[in-house]
């Protein structure tokens, strides 16, 4: 009986429902008490997963596998089982205390949400494809990204430590005028540590790196991505066509052929 219940897709949907909400709960101080409720029913949804996975691994044995989706299930079951150590208590927590930073894996039990999105086969199918189509234009990203990075910190590096200190704030730095949100707090900041003439050729030098990284550069990309997911959608509907038009081709050919074939037998009849 409590076996069926745990390959009932729709109560393990209620069950990822629940778990989520408290999750979200348990971000919040609501006191001891609340707190421990929400912290033992978090780790008892964890269990019944984990029973979950032994039942279905039971009752379908190794075609539970042949499904993505149990690979999904499965891997997002295992990387939840660390959390449960806190039920070990204070004790033993106290011992451990490094691996209480894996209850953070619990977050990602939410993640079954998307077996349940009708059509996400299909779209995921969709992103697969875009982002093959579009390696080769988010490598150049990255690669224009790292050369810019890497130019800006040999510029500002004693003059911005914030931002420019090193490689990989450089880089990070360039990101965020890349994204051209809020882009020019940077170059302001380190307007303020020069003279005019340098201003002026620093205002110069982001308008560059916010127009070819940012407008052009991310713009580039995303067109790339999204024309390759229609392309796809259009390729699938251009071949549905091909074979309506097929089809019609044949009744317009087998409508003739009997058409001719009535009109020969009124002659004859004639």
């Amino acid at each position: 009986m409590f076996s069926n219940i745990l390959l009932n897709d729709n109560v393990i949907l209620g069950i990822i429902v629940v778990n989520s909400l408290l999750i979200f709960l348990s971000g919040f101080d609501f006191g001891p008490n609340a707190n421990h409720v929400i912290f033992l029913l978090d780790n008892l949804i964890t269990l019944i997963f984990v029973v979950e996975l032994v039942v279905k691994l039971q009752a379908y044995g190794k075609k539970y596998f042949e499904s993505k989706w149990n690979k999904f299930d499965f891997v997002l079951i295992v990387v939840s089982i660390p959390s449960l150590i806190t039920l070990f208590g204070t004790y033993y927590a106290s011992n451990l205390s490094f691996l209480l930073v894996l209850r953070m894996l619990r977050v990602f039990k939410s993640f079954r949400f998307l077996k349940f999105i009708p059509g996400i086969e299909h779209l995921l199918e969709g992103v697969r494809r875009a982002l093959k189509n579009s390696i080769l234009a988010i490598i150049g990203f990255i690669i224009y990204l790292f050369i810019v990075g890497m130019i800006s910190f040999f510029l500002f590096k004693d003059i911005s430590i914030e931002y420019y200190g090193n490689p990989l704030n450089s880089i990070y730095s360039t990101f965020k005028i890349f994204t051209v949100e809020g882009w020019y707090d940077i170059p302001e900041q380190i307007s303020k540590n020069i003279g005019p003439y340098a201003k002026f050729f620093v205002y110069i030098y982001f308008v560059f790196i916010v127009v070819s990284g940012g407008i052009l550069g991310l713009s580039l990309v995303n067109s790339i991505f999204v024309d390759a997911m229609i392309t796809e959608s259009n390729d699938e509907v251009e071949r549905k066509i091909e074979i309506l038009e097929t089809k019609i081709d044949l009744l317009l050919q087998n409508q003739k052929t009997i058409n001719q074939v009535d009109l020969d037998k009124n002659k004859f009849d004639t």
